[in-house]
């Protein structure tokens, strides 16, 4: 038992909710709510006058809990709340970075509590046009899509359909001609898939794709599968996170002869339209939505040149195939934090935050640690957690992270690379705003 001291509770405590003592006070005004319920309905059922209850108030244990109760609520709100400057800091920032790299359009929006509370929009969404961009932009996500797959593997497993420790070869027989040093494929998990621990390689197709005739991406499963042969396990599965495309292709034909559709159908009619994301799609631009498609750019003799609005995925479209606008994936954000106006059931609670259980260690770098969930990928800091995940393709960088615990998101795209280290870029962005938008909200 937890004995609180009255005496304490009117002085002035700094918690934050990613300290894991606020935690433990947070059940506390849990528990003081379930303790005065109790309490009444006893008194209730005794039929004691209910101006008697009013002695409650005199014991202190009782005062205690009810004062911090209302002061936790209080104070965490008041925590939560980002000042005028100081997103004026994190715009100024962004648009200076933005104009340093060159870049020719971008977006950065912040969320709480199911609003899109502050955004900023900046450049262009096709230079040709002169037309900006703005919350209606429809920008690649590349890996983003990742995480979609993600939810439907735990669609699947919450219908009894697989496991997430069954043996992907049990599903998907040929990667049984993949060379593994390390012992059988068949030991080779839908979970280890999922961390990135299967030991394959990072590229989908690391032969080729540098002349303007060349696929962008494998269009075929059976190309895939012809090169099984050449194909080797790097190191021991499950003993360490290594980024692989091919493992989240495997899951995706694992969703596609489980449901008996496309991957694109089963996300489509299972996670899209369910969160009324009616302008996301995959791959090709519907000619109705052409006029709001973000152009991707890569800076060639100093002027940026357009690549064009439409690439095709082909076999990775589980792994990097998403085109959505902002506002879209406003509502997408607000299904992974609960909050928004009745977000649809797609998946459970509990299911999301198995999603978010570290299973392996990647790295801790400038004060952040760095380690992968089921797809999802955590960075904490300063006692934090957020979760969320980065993609890079075509010229396309986009990234976003949650804090469930307090119903806030931060999510930002770019369309432009080619002469500047975009990959340096992102890094030093997301930690200013993750230092910025959560640390340094109080």
């Amino acid at each position: 038992m937890v004995i609180l001291n009255p005496a304490t509770v009117g002085r002035r405590i700094s918690i934050l909710t990613f300290n894991p003592a606020f935690e433990i006070l947070r059940q506390a005004q849990n528990d003081a709510f379930n303790w005065f319920f109790k309490a009444f309905k006893f008194l209730s059922c005794t039929h004691v006058n209910i101006f008697d209850t009013m002695a409650l108030l005199r014991l202190p244990v009782f005062t205690t809990l009810f004062i911090l109760t209302g002061y936790l609520t209080m104070d965490a709100s008041a925590q939560h709340q980002l000042s005028q400057s100081d997103w004026n800091n994190i715009e100024d920032h962004f648009v200076e970075q933005l104009e340093a790299h060159e870049v020719v359009g971008g977006a950065l929006v912040y969320l709480k509590d199911g609003e899109a509370g502050q955004s900023v929009y900046h450049g262009f969404a096709d230079l040709e046009s002169g037309r900006r961009t703005d919350e209606e932009t429809i920008f690649h996500w590349a890996s983003i899509t990742k995480t979609l797959t993600a939810v439907a593997i735990m669609q699947l497993r919450d219908k009894g359909e697989l496991s997430l420790d069954d043996p992907i070869s049990g599903y998907l027989p040929e990667i049984r001609d993949i060379y593994n040093p390390f012992g059988s494929m068949d030991e080779i998990t839908i979970r280890m898939a999922l961390n990135h621990s299967t030991g394959l390689r990072n590229s989908t197709w690391p032969w080729g794709g540098d002349e303007d005739w060349h696929p962008f991406e494998p269009t075929k499963w059976s190309q895939l599968v012809a090169m099984f042969p050449y194909t080797e396990v790097e190191f021991e599965p499950g003993s360490k996170h290594s980024y692989s495309n091919p493992a989240i292709i495997f899951l995706g034909k694992i969703i596609e002869q489980l449901s008996g559709e496309p991957w694109e159908v089963y996300v489509d009619k299972n996670i899209l339209k369910p969160l009324e994301m009616h302008r996301s799609y995959f791959n090709y631009t519907p000619d109705h939505l052409i006029p709001f498609r973000s152009n991707s750019y890569q800076i060639k003799d100093d002027e940026p040149k357009a690549r064009g609005f439409d690439f095709h995925t082909g076999i990775t479209t589980s792994n990097g195939g998403l085109n959505a606008p902002i506002s879209d994936m406003v509502k997408y954000l607000n299904f992974l934090l609960g909050t928004g106006e009745k977000p649809a059931e797609i998946l459970s609670q509990s299911s999301l935050e198995e999603l978010w259980q570290k299973e392996l260690d990647i790295e801790e770098k400038d004060g952040i640690k760095s380690s992968v969930a089921l797809s999802f990928f955590l960075e904490e800091f300063n006692g934090m957690r957020v979760i969320g995940h980065t993609g890079t393709q075509f010229s396309y960088y986009s990234w976003f992270y949650i804090h469930p615990e307090s119903g806030r998101a931060v999510i930002s795209v770019t369309n432009t690379d080619g002469k500047h280290d975009m990959f340096r870029f992102r890094d030093e962005l997301t930690g200013f705003v993750l230092e910025h938008l959560f640390v340094g909200e109080e």
